[in-house]
């Protein structure tokens, strides 16, 4: 059992307003807060504000602090948050002294997605935990020399990252100058799970996903590792042929019609991700009455075999349904083949859904538990403050 800390947790809610990153946040926050800490939320990234009402960048502040105060009281912390607006440099929430003084007396400043370059004022904080959310691109640019990278992860204590096979032998991420913790996203459980008297699930398997993501694509090896899930997809095109349940996809795909022709010739559902990433509970509500889901990895992960596991399919499991995603690795950590299934080709990955289809009842029930077992928040942020030492 830790004793109670004063955590601080950075975090980028009004800068990246959708639900799949709020959820992320949000998790994090109230995991911290039900282990019995002390939690402040500080949204400092340097990047102006993004209007979720429009969907644009703004040098308007408004609707981000309205939605960053909506997000925050659903985790009881309407008056222990500060914002500051990078357009004018003003704080919104708390004071100055507030948020000088909670960097002086916390125990740990936990970076979630690693949205914040530190400063001189957050390196008062004694444990500063770099949160690596997203692996591969920090590590690669690290073993390329890239000394804006190499300050950012520097100017952390702890580093942890959601690449869970870092250092196996089938992983070929390069590791370099820093020590990584193992780490995986928390689930709030009773967030997600379902409740007695819900409607049945509908027969489609689902996802929520971006279709083309290329601005962190990079070169390592003279192999181009791209950031996007549209090159996995494509791999997987003709899946729907060979399974049952239908398939959809709920897609930002930027009005790629060409993309959006190709998948429903070939007997994909798809659906805009617009409406899900605006609305947290119509996001959940999508996860948790889906049949399950099936997903692709981008494409930095499945090469590489980084391990990384997606915070939304540790939803889908806490819901109670089965998923079956691209193995990026993680199958070397996770247990598979009950619940949550592993595929690296069309062959696997349409073996995996009949499975399910076999009995339905049997993979809805191992998800539910694989989530408690792997995922519940309380067990995996205790685990993280202990592996940075701050056990009581």
């Amino acid at each position: 059992m830790t004793d109670q800390l004063s955590l601080i947790v950075t975090g980028g809610l009004g800068n990246m307003p959708f639900a799949g990153v709020a959820w992320q946040v949000l998790h994090y926050l109230e995991g911290f807060r039900r282990l019995g800490h002390r939690v402040f939320y500080l949204e400092d990234t340097g990047a102006w504000p993004f209007d979720p009402e429009r969907g644009i960048v703004s040098d308007d502040a408004g609707p981000a602090l309205a939605y960053v105060r909506r997000m925050l009281k659903r985790v009881q912390l309407d008056d222990a948050w500060a914002y500051r607006n990078a357009v004018d440099g003003r704080l919104h929430g708390a004071s100055e002294e507030r948020v000088r003084g909670e960097l002086e007396c916390a125990d740990a400043l936990v970076n979630v997605s690693a949205v914040t370059v530190l400063g001189e004022e957050h390196l008062r904080v004694p444990v500063r935990i770099y949160l690596e959310t997203d692996p591969v691109l920090a590590q690669i640019e690290i073993a390329q020399g890239d000394e804006r990278t190499i300050r950012l992860l520097g100017a952390h204590t702890h580093h942890f990252t959601y690449g869970e096979n870092f250092g196996a032998p089938d992983c070929r991420v390069p590791l370099e100058r820093f020590t990584y913790h193992p780490t995986r996203q928390p689930v709030v459980l009773d967030w997600w799970m379902r409740r007695r008297g819900d409607r049945p699930p509908r027969r489609s398997f689902t996802t929520v996903a971006s279709w083309k993501q290329t601005y962190k694509d990079i070169e390592w090896q003279g192999e181009m590792l791209t950031w996007s899930k549209d090159v996995e997809f494509e791999r997987f095109l003709d899946l729907p042929r060979r399974v049952s349940r239908p398939l959809e996809l709920a897609l930002a795909i930027d009005d790629d019609d060409d993309a959006i022709t190709r998948l429903s010739a070939a007997g994909w559902d798809v659906v805009p991700a617009r409406p899900l990433s605006d609305d947290l509970d119509r996001y959940r509500h999508y996860l948790r009455f889906s049949a399950g889901e099936f997903s692709v990895a981008k494409v930095q992960n499945a090469r590489l075999r980084s391990g990384w596991f997606s915070d939304r399919t540790a939803c889908y499991l806490a819901a109670g349904r089965p998923a079956v995603v691209q193995d990026t690795g993680f199958g070397n950590i996770l247990p598979v083949g009950d619940g949550l299934f592993a595929f690296s080709t069309l062959d696997e990955a349409a073996a995996a859904v009949e499975a399910i289809e076999s009995d339905y009842d049997l993979h809805a029930r191992s998800a539910a538990e694989l989530a408690r077992e792997h995922f519940a928040a309380e067990v995996v942020l205790g685990r993280m403050l202990a592996a940075a030492g701050l056990s009581g």
